[in-house]
């Protein structure tokens, strides 16, 4: 269920585990495999409850990979959750990959959704009144670059980076 070659994983998440979170969580992906895992890809349904269950799991990537920074990890969880719930929100695909990997200074996301919508998302300036609104604003101040992908089948990826802290650079453990 878990694929590793060239220190890449893939995890495949089904309405199942979901249902059955945590206790499924063991079953779909063992609490040593994601060391030499540099880059991975979380494939998940459109599911609201999936949110959670894509944070689990990038924490146990981010654990795998010794990133112990709270900041960091804080920065990488939230960026995550924001690009999720956009594609469930403006996607009418049924799954959403996410996919992270680590360069030497920085960690990269990217959310891609399966389509369905002619929207293309953007930063918005909300009314200070309004509830929603401010997540790629979020996304924007939190990373230190982002973007977007539409392709012609009307899927989008989203994505940003996230500085690494210095002593993650430099190999220091925290």
């Amino acid at each position: 269920m878990l694929p590793t070659t060239m220190h890449s994983a893939e995890v495949m998440v089904t309405a199942r585990h979901i249902a059955g979170w945590p206790a499924e969580r063991n079953s779909l992906v063992p609490a040593d495999c994601w060391g030499s895992a540099q880059r991975v890809v979380l494939r998940i349904p459109a599911l609201k409850r999936a949110v959670p269950v894509c944070r689990s799991l990038a924490r146990s990537w981010l654990d795998g990979q010794r990133i112990a920074d709270e900041d960091t990890r804080y920065l990488v969880l939230l960026i995550l959750s924001e690009l999720f719930t956009n594609a469930l929100q403006y996607s009418t695909g049924t799954r959403i990959d996410c996919r992270m990997w680590r360069s030497e200074d920085q960690l990269h996301l990217e959310v891609h959704d399966r389509g369905g919508t002619p929207s293309v998302p953007r930063m918005r300036r909300p009314d200070p009144a309004q509830e929603h609104g401010r997540g790629l604003e979020l996304v924007a101040n939190c990373s230190s670059r982002w973007g977007r992908r539409v392709e012609a089948d009307s899927s989008c990826t989203v994505w940003a980076a996230v500085p690494l802290a210095a002593a993650l650079r430099q190999g220091v453990a925290p």
